[in-house]
């Protein structure tokens, strides 16, 4: 679920066959990131088959996440020096794994290896393929803008995740075997991937360097302003992780839908709003992209909140694209804000803090929501989830905007 960021490369020259790679490569990307999202609306289907509840769906998303987590940090910045292809392909082929996991055990230890192991995988893929997709669009386009390349990323990395959960769920309501055929179908264009990702041209000429994971700094001069930001990506990256974890569960549970290719829909829905939103406010000055980002997000809090108090399906359709749409233009400002308090030799490492903060935020306020819905009614878990997010947003909104002033997005 990471997103928009390209990690420093050797700029790209020209490279043989770079328009046909960067689409090939853009295909690698969404469909891996849509592998990574399938199994969301399918959780109802392991929960009635092996009883657990809520909490459980929780841990079991959140085990990807530390996967993702501990990749990106260990992983994610290896292509610099070693090439985008020898990162790309192993990243593809640990989904494959996964899938095979997911195709031959459905307990739940089974459930958490293959999070896990999807998660590793997506961890390596994110900054590496959007690093290679912005060399490529360089070495096809020279001296073009590489907005193509952006819009590109961000709808292969979002729109991927969107569209995962719906494939997978209108496989598993209109063909047999929904715990199969899903995985079945991701893990043949999953192998189709790596082989595109292996006939796409290298970009990095690998060197050799003493290996070391991905620093995390904090600009000591904008300290307030960068704990700002990262707090607010946690707020989005909560909404995120609510829309692949227990959302789906919402939708069977409270709302008494039980289509799979609907529960589906709602995450393509969430995801979807927020890639469009990314796109169409690319070129918006950054302090109007987080106004429109918070005020939706905001209301898409409620929203969602309030449909399920009422419940009312549509108001929780609507919510999610609300909430989906601002977290997905509020991130992007938050990334243009940490860009622009670092240094230029220091940017990857401040990104690097900011994932880490929406990564926390994908992991802790979901797991602590599947917990309180073991105490409580699933509406006064939801309610509470609701608050602390807004009171977070709140007590960050202002330094965000201060940060912003007259900047542009970068």
């Amino acid at each position: 679920m990471t997103t928009l960021v390209s990690r420093t490369s050797p700029a790209a020259s020209a490279v043989p066959g770079s328009r046909r790679g960067f689409w090939l490569v853009a295909y690698a990307f969404a469909v891996t990131m849509a592998f990574s999202a399938a199994p969301a609306p399918l959780y109802v289907l392991y929960q009635a088959k092996d009883g657990f509840g809520p909490f459980t769906v929780t841990l079991v998303f959140a085990v990807y996440a530390v996967g993702v987590l501990a990749s990106l940090f260990l992983a994610g910045h290896v292509s610099d020096w070693a090439g985008r292809r020898l990162v790309l392909v192993p990243a593809v082929l640990v989904n494959v794994l996964a899938a095979v996991v997911f195709l031959t055990w459905t307990s739940v230890p089974a459930l958490l290896v293959a999070r896990f192991v999807s998660g590793i995988g997506i961890g390596m893929l994110t900054a590496t393929a959007t690093a290679h997709l912005t060399e490529l669009h360089s070495a096809a386009r020279p001296g073009a803008s590489r907005t193509r390349a952006d819009l590109v990323a961000t709808a292969a990395n979002l729109g991927g995740i969107g569209l995962g959960p719906l494939v997978a769920g209108l496989l598993a309501e209109y063909l047999g075997d929904p715990l199969r055929v899903p995985y079945l179908v991701f893990q043949a264009l999953l192998l189709v991937a790596a082989i595109a990702l292996a006939l796409a041209p290298e970009t990095v000429e690998p060197v050799r360097v003493r290996y070391r994971p991905q620093r995390i700094s904090v600009p000591p001069a904008a300290r307030r302003r960068y704990f700002a930001a990262g707090a607010a990506a946690l707020v989005q990256f909560a909404v995120f992780g609510l829309f692949t974890s227990l959302a789906p569960a919402f939708v069977a549970t409270v709302l008494h839908q039980h289509s799979h290719a609907l529960a589906g829909l709602v995450s393509f829905a969430v995801f979807a709003a927020a890639a469009g939103a990314q796109i169409l406010l690319a070129r918006a000055g950054l302090r109007r992209q987080l106004g429109i980002g918070v005020a939706a997000l905001v209301a898409g809090i409620v929203l969602v909140t309030v449909a399920v108090q009422v419940p009312s399906l549509v108001l929780f359709l609507v919510g999610g694209v609300l909430a989906g749409g601002g977290a997905g233009a509020a991130f992007k400002g938050c990334v243009s804000i940490v860009l622009s308090l670092a240094p230029p030799e220091g940017r990857g490492e401040a990104l690097a803090g900011l994932f880490l903060a929406a990564y926390v935020g994908l992991v802790v306020p979901v797991v602590g929501l599947g917990l309180a819905t073991q105490l409580v009614p699933v509406q006064a878990a939801l309610a509470g989830f609701a608050v602390v997010l807004l009171i977070v947003l709140g007590l960050v909104s202002r330094r965000l905007f201060q940060a912003a002033g007259n900047q542009r997005p970068h």
